[in-house]
């Protein structure tokens, strides 16, 4: 009993109930990873790293029509949305549907100003990658020191 925390086996229980209901084939239901809010998995899942010019983002999203892709940068906020369409069954119906559709946006703060005008980004076997150089004015300067006699 010392090691039970509440949270944690809360977590496991909606952990659990994703699986059971997540697997289910419910008609015009979107599923969970593409919902936005409480209990759900963000998507696209996505990594970011840096070097002294640019940031680089990379996002899972296969599956998804780049047309249906938008990205879109305010402030410091990048928003990347698009929609997974359902694949539709000819004389066919679901046994198992684990793959999420439907609408989705992430969002991301970035920790420096970017130069808007440069940004660029690739959509290739299911992974959107984004560079964003980072503004002249969030880029490091050297400053001199003039010594004094």
């Amino acid at each position: 009993m010392m090691n039970w925390n509440l949270f944690r086996e809360m977590d496991n229980l909606r952990r659990e109930m994703d699986t059971i209901f997540g697997g289910l084939p419910l008609e015009n239901e979107e599923h969970s990873a593409f919902l936005p809010g409480i209990g759900t998995r963000r998507f696209p899942r996505l990594n970011l790293s840096e070097d002294a010019n640019s940031f680089y983002l990379a996002a899972l999203i296969p599956g998804v029509d780049a047309k249906s892709l938008d990205i879109s940068l305010t402030g410091s906020t990048l928003s990347i949305s698009g929609e997974r369409l359902v694949e539709k069954l000819e004389g066919a119906h679901w046994q198992r549907q684990e793959r999420g559709h439907g609408k989705f946006v992430r969002t991301l703060e970035l920790p420096l100003d970017v130069d808007n005008d440069k940004i660029g980004a690739e959509y290739v076997d299911g992974v959107l990658r984004v560079i964003l150089p980072k503004a002249e004015s969030a880029k490091p300067k050297r400053i001199s020191i003039k010594a004094g006699n």
